[in-house]
């Protein structure tokens, strides 16, 4: 499972400084996570103001 980022994303770029494996990157209206790079480790969403990022639903 990886995650993904909510419309609550503020565009902060917390979660993408915090990413161990650069599975983040800057979208056009909020950032995105690759779900083939995210390993689930979950530091984005420990960082992240506004709980964006959460558990995808696969």
């Amino acid at each position: 499972m990886s995650y993904t980022i909510n419309d609550e994303c503020i565009s902060c770029g917390v979660c993408a400084d915090e990413c161990p494996v650069e599975a983040i990157t800057e979208g056009e209206d909020k950032y995105v996570i690759n779900p083939d790079l995210c390993t689930d480790c979950g530091a984005c969403a420990d960082v992240c103001p506004v709980e964006a990022p959460e558990p995808a639903d696969e």
